[in-house]
């Protein structure tokens, strides 16, 4: 009989060091998936172009299509080493196309759940995170609105905030974000990324100074390069890891810029749109916790248009007004965390 207890605390002991073992590795990702709509008419959303009878002629087959094409994509990130553990999304409609994406074969063993949040964007696209819930617990999540100052009619997608414990160890600040993009022109449209700069680093301060040495991470599609003003100035990172203190962010994503990688392709050359800008405390963590690794652009051949003027781009749904079948005209970007 003793025998067999030992036997028994034995092998529990070994599957307890597996276990921990198998989760010495997290990957925290972003992925602008590109007009995720469904087929209902949504009078609350400007959805009218992505409508059976709207200019995309947006049908069940062309949106289950996208669904496949997603799936694939996240499911390939899923098998990355460590496992997908937070997938920050962004241009998707409402929760239901969430529930829809996890629902598909290619993901459902991963059993994902969703954290959304209705933003009150014009053109009624939302920010959001799919997480392994067997990994990741949701403590609270929270709603930042971008104010441009002397523009109260200003509106776009708000920065959503999610606070959770991975793996029962770490605390781990996540805020996703899609800044107001260029359209009507960079300049004329700089106060609203200037603004959405300032609201990420009063975020970041607000984590950092009621919890010295946090572990925050600030994703998503900026619609500016590592390297812009608004990035580097408002929200203050910083481009190398060297000496980072607790208060600082950094942003890895800009060594792969100047490497002259990118996530979305424009006039023949590459931007860094998606960013993932982190805390000092997640770089420099202390032993035995999640610290960050590295950073990294999802490519896969397939997800690559193969002819055509669009050629080498990433294989989107629409290109010029014209449907394609793909995935997304953004690449995803993701960090690797390790102990």
């Amino acid at each position: 009989m003793k025998r067999i207890v030992l036997l028994i605390f034995g092998l529990l002991a070994v599957s307890f060091l597996y276990a921990q073992a198998s989760h010495n590795k997290a990957v925290v990702g972003f992925y602008n998936v590109e007009n995720l709509f469904d087929t209902i008419d949504d009078p609350l959303k400007n959805d009218e172009q992505f409508l059976p009878e709207g200019d995309y002629r947006w049908n069940s087959d062309r949106y289950n299509a996208k669904l496949e094409a997603l799936s694939r994509v996240i499911s390939e990130m899923a098998k990355l080493d460590g496992g997908l553990v937070v997938l920050g999304v962004s241009e998707i409609e409402n929760e239901q196309v969430l529930l829809d994406l996890a629902a598909t074969e290619l993901l459902k063993p991963y059993h994902l759940s969703v954290c959304h949040h209705e933003s009150p964007d014009r053109r009624g696209v939302d920010v959001a995170f799919f997480y392994d819930g067997s990994r990741f617990k949701i403590l609270s999540t929270k709603a930042f609105p971008t104010i441009v100052p002397n523009n109260p009619d200003f509106i776009t997608r708000d920065q959503w905030l999610m606070t959770g414990i991975l793996d029962n160890t770490d605390t781990l600040y996540i805020v996703v974000n899609h800044w107001p993009s260029k359209s009507g022109g960079e300049q004329r449209s700089l106060p609203g990324r200037m603004a959405a700069g300032q609201l990420g680093r009063h975020i970041a301060d607000s984590i950092l100074n009621a919890h010295p040495g946090a572990k925050f991470i600030y994703m998503g599609d900026l619609n500016d390069n590592p390297t812009s003003k608004c990035i580097i100035t408002e929200m203050g990172t910083k481009t190398k890891p060297e000496k980072l203190t607790i208060y600082d962010l950094y942003n890895p994503m800009w060594k792969l810029f100047r490497d002259g990688l990118g996530s979305y392709a424009y006039r023949d050359s590459w931007e860094m749109l998606d960013n993932i800008i982190i805390s000092g405390g997640l770089v420099n963590a202390r032993p035995g916790t999640y610290k960050f690794r590295s950073a990294h652009i999802f490519r896969k051949d397939f997800m690559f248009t193969k002819t055509g003027s669009y050629m080498d781009y990433p294989f989107r749904t629409f290109a010029g007004g014209n449907y394609q079948g793909g995935y997304s005209d953004h690449l995803p970007v993701y960090i690797v965390l390790t102990k």
